[in-house]
């Protein structure tokens, strides 16, 4: 089966490709740098040609809220249009956990957006809602830094290893359409100052963390429920200790 995994060459693309080759499916990494640009819409629909499945896993290359949702809603209409006409029979869009709870921030309003063009495509589909990576807590930190103070929200967060994202992203491919959202989460849920404080800690970082419940979360405050799964998520297996414990920086 000819699966297209828009964003293929990206931290859960890559991992999501790797799986689905183990299991022996003709698999395409696209990505501009492949000459597919779900943006400009160049090579889209050659690469859909014969394609069953579709897993969208593209960002946005800014997060300014004009620019953030001319990406969402234009490569997301030009990817669903390749898609029906190339007979797509599962389109499948990684979102996140509480996008819908989150109106004040411009990015969760796109990832919104990219999703009622999902609902309203007429394609057989399958959203997942993912909790933030592991991975992107250094930057996290890195984002709420002043000086040698890092100031962030107190909320609630529920992180998932990319590891168990990709495990989830393969599944749902193989899959059968829900025509609707299925929710996924890490196994354990933290302060988002306080897993950042003990993330610090671990790397021998000295910046002081100051518990916030003011700063912003891509442009928004947060509650306590904001960011973590409000009824039965899927659970992933990597604890926050297991991916410490194999944590090296991005390079």
């Amino acid at each position: 089966m000819k699966i297209v995994v828009i964003g293929g060459t990206g931290l859960i693309g890559s991992k999501t490709v790797e799986r689905l080759l183990s299991k022996g499916h003709d698999v395409l990494a696209a990505s501009p740098n492949s000459g597919v640009d779900t943006l400009t819409g160049k090579g889209v629909a050659e690469a859909l040609a014969g394609a069953k499945v579709v897993i969208d896993l593209a960002n946005s290359p800014s997060f300014a809220d004009d620019a953030v949702m001319e990406f969402f809603q234009t490569a997301g209409h030009n990817l669903l249009k390749a898609g029906a006409a190339a007979g797509v029979e599962h389109h499948i869009a990684l979102s996140i956990v509480g996008v819908e709870r989150l109106p004040g921030s411009g990015y969760m309003r796109a990832k919104l957006a990219q999703e009622e063009l999902i609902k309203s495509s007429g394609l057989p589909y399958t959203i997942v809602h993912s909790t933030q990576f592991l991975e992107f807590i250094p930057g996290i930190v890195q984002s709420g830094t002043v000086d040698q103070t890092v100031h962030l929200s107190s909320a609630y967060v529920q992180p998932i290893s990319s590891d168990d994202v990709a495990d989830t992203m393969a599944e749902v491919a193989l899959g059968t359409p829900v025509n609707g959202t299925i929710e996924i989460a890490g196994p354990e849920k933290f302060r988002l100052s306080e897993v950042a404080a003990r993330f610090m800690k671990s790397t021998n970082d000295p910046r002081q963390v100051v518990a916030d419940p003011h700063a912003r979360y891509f442009g928004t405050e947060l509650l306590d429920g904001s960011l973590v799964p409000a009824g039965n998520a899927r659970l992933g297996r990597v604890t926050f200790a297991d991916w410490l414990n194999h944590y090296q920086p991005r390079t």
